[in-house]
């Protein structure tokens, strides 16, 4: 994420505990219920203590090739919300959180959340 915002000459993120403590409950609690949403997402990030003018949440899953670090980024510049989160200037902060497991059916899947915050 931090080499595509700095080829957009955009300061890179930096790894929030909190965020990320979020991160990986919400992709914890996806894999072991089996949805894929962003829920409360206002309530989880209060619940984990982030405080921010403006937070974002970037949800990916995927099998093999598709659940690689590269790929979801790639799949995140393709859409225009999530890749206006991973290139929104004001975003100083993130956690990401993945869980690893059978997801809907799929084995050896991979889901990820990304949280962000900043102004």
């Amino acid at each position: 994420m931090n080499r595509v915002r700095a080829s957009n000459g955009l300061r890179p993120l930096r790894y929030g505990d909190k965020l990320r403590a979020a991160a990986r409950a919400h992709s914890a609690d996806m894999m072991r219920r089996g949805y894929f949403a962003h829920g409360s997402f206002g309530r989880r990030m209060n619940g984990f203590g982030v405080r921010a003018p403006v937070v974002g949440e970037n949800l990916a899953w995927g099998t093999g090739v598709y659940g690689a670090a590269k790929t979801i980024v790639r799949e995140w510049l393709a859409s225009p919300e999530h890749r206006a989160n991973l290139l929104r200037p004001g975003f100083r902060a993130v956690g990401v959180g993945s869980a690893v497991g059978t997801f809907v059916g799929r084995s050896h899947a991979t889901v990820v959340t990304a949280d962000f915050a900043g102004s």
